[in-house]
């Protein structure tokens, strides 16, 4: 016990141990007041920029404080930080040619913070690859597309990523009916889904409409909607739509043409 108490009475290590504790106080106060420039947003906008600012700012701040640490450390056990600090101006000097790439990254993080090219919540193409941005770095950035894939690209690519939140997409629903259902009965039931449509949050509603018939085709009458919206909900809005109006269709007993094959016995 008595080598344990000796041990922990050094300098060098109940000064660490503080200097430890005080390094993880310092990030959590830190990050508390960084969290409550999110919460000041009023709109969903301002809180996806300011999500992305606190991201990098955290980072920012925890690099910052670990070797703010280190340094403290190193000072309590002899080490002259000075000489130190100047040895590491030197050795920068060489690994910055040798890390160019990465100080790269970190120049277009901070890039696309400042000029706003896109947020956390953006959804972006990047080649083949679409998606939503759920995390942006000082190097590199994720995506995650519907599939729950995520694809991590070097910030320095900035120019090959495509920001498809700066515009509105648009989708065409075509819904095949019955011949034998009455015109009016059919297109009041889809203004009733397009009115629907209107309400949902991402939407365009001055866009959204009911444009009528879109083909006679051989076994049904395809009428046709088309809705606006922010990129990122096309295709969940697709589903919902899809679903709604099978569900009026439903109540209002209009049938939606399948094939069907008669099997007969030879008899």
């Amino acid at each position: 016990m008595k080598v344990v108490l000796d041990f922990l009475s050094k300098k060098q290590v109940y000064g660490s141990i503080l200097v430890i504790i005080a390094v993880i106080i310092l990030y959590k106060i830190f990050n508390i007041l960084v969290d409550k420039l999110i919460a000041k947003s009023k709109t969903e906008l301002e809180r996806k920029k300011r999500r992305t600012v606190v991201q990098l700012i955290k980072n920012i701040g925890k690099y910052a404080l670990i070797i703010l640490g280190l340094i403290f450390i190193l000072d309590l056990y002899g080490i002259k930080v000075t000489s130190l600090i100047a040895s590491l101006g030197v050795a920068s000097a060489v690994g910055a040619l040798a890390l160019q790439d990465t100080l790269k990254d970190i120049i277009s993080g901070t890039s696309i913070i400042m000029d706003n090219y896109y947020i956390v919540g953006d959804y972006v193409k990047y080649k083949n690859f679409t998606g939503t941005v759920i995390q942006l770095g000082l190097r590199s950035t994720k995506i995650m597309d519907f599939d729950g894939q995520v694809y991590t690209i070097a910030n320095r690519n900035i120019d090959e990523i495509i920001n498809l939140s700066q515009k509105t997409a648009s989708s065409l629903i075509e819904i095949p009916t019955a011949y034998e259902e009455k015109l009016e009965k059919v297109e009041k039931v889809l203004e009733e889904v397009v009115n629907e449509i209107k309400t949902w949050e991402a939407v365009d509603e001055s866009k959204t409409s009911y444009i009528g018939i879109t083909a006679l085709a051989d076994s049904s009458i395809n009428y046709g909607i088309r809705y606006y919206c922010s990129p990122g909900h096309v295709w969940q809005y697709k589903r919902d739509a899809l679903r709604l109006i099978k569900k009026k269709y439903d109540e209002h007993d209009i049938k939606i043409p399948y094939n069907q094959i008669e099997v007969h016995n030879g008899k």
